[in-house]
């Protein structure tokens, strides 16, 4: 098995950083997070507020540290709903196989058929903008990849013959499952999840950027970006600091999910 590489390193330094100011936000900030001077609005970066002022004089750098929460939250929780599902269906789909394949398989055949996008704007147009409706949504969505991946993997891992061995012996079913074959895929599915990590964060902020996903009242990077949106001819630094902070964390995913994906797969260079 090979090394991290240097961007999968770097990654890891990038979301360490979001987390750990997540989690500091309230040590971090210079002024609270709703607080508003409209006698300040749009002041420029200073001493006092060093990433500038929003369109309701509120300090954008403590929004920025407490939208990480918001943001870092959504995706994590999201992520871990979606792959403990996909991880279940996939994996008694792929391994027992017959009718019960079929019919996961033909759901998730379904929801595939529609732009994963799409399909997630359409569940919000029908919700109420919420924290718990906007974790809803995209655990709804993004359990399907996990699946199908989730099968193909145990299809394989069946036919081993260290599972074969192991039936002879009379192994129950379940005990097949979980000691041998889950702990044996869960490698791509961790890739997996980071690459979503990624685009949830996206997506997220743009289900917040079109007003339809986190309520505007709780700070998120997607929100501040509507409100930039809003405010019409805002000064840029407005926009570029939350806009930087989905650039980098989505970056950070990515380079980690790379990353794992070199340093586990057997046939890569």
């Amino acid at each position: 098995m090979k090394k991290l590489s240097f961007s999968a390193k770097l990654g890891i330094c990038l979301i360490a950083l979001f987390l750990t100011a997540a989690l500091l936000a309230p040590f971090l900030s210079l002024h609270p997070p709703d607080q508003t001077n409209i006698a300040e609005r749009f002041h420029p970066p200073s001493s006092s507020y060093w990433f500038g002022q929003d369109h309701l004089g509120g300090d954008i750098y403590s929004r920025v540290i407490y939208g990480a929460r918001i943001s870092l939250f959504v995706a994590l929780t999201s992520t871990f709903i979606s792959l403990i599902i996909g991880l279940f269906l996939g994996t008694i789909a792929g391994y027992f196989g017959g009718w019960l394949d079929e019919f996961l398989m033909r759901i998730v055949d379904i929801l595939l058929a529609f732009p994963g996008l799409l399909l997630i704007f359409a569940l919000a147009a029908f919700l109420n903008p919420s924290l718990f409706n906007v974790i809803f949504i995209f655990s709804s969505v993004g359990w399907t990849g996990f699946a199908r991946v989730a099968r193909s993997q145990a299809l394989v891992e069946k036919e081993k013959d260290f599972i074969q061995a192991a039936r002879s012996l009379g192994a129950e079913s379940s005990t097949i499952l979980i000691h041998h074959i889950v702990p044996n895929i869960l490698a791509p599915l961790i890739v997996q999840a980071t690459f979503t990590m990624g685009a949830i964060i996206i997506g997220e902020s743009s289900l917040s950027f079109l007003g339809i996903g986190v309520p505007p009242d709780i700070p998120s990077w997607g929100n501040m970006l509507y409100q930039a949106k809003q405010s019409g001819f805002q000064p840029a630094f407005i926009s570029i600091f939350p806009g930087v902070a989905i650039m980098l964390t989505v970056l950070g995913f990515n380079f980690i999910g790379d990353g794992l994906r070199d340093m586990w797969d057997p046939k890569a260079k």
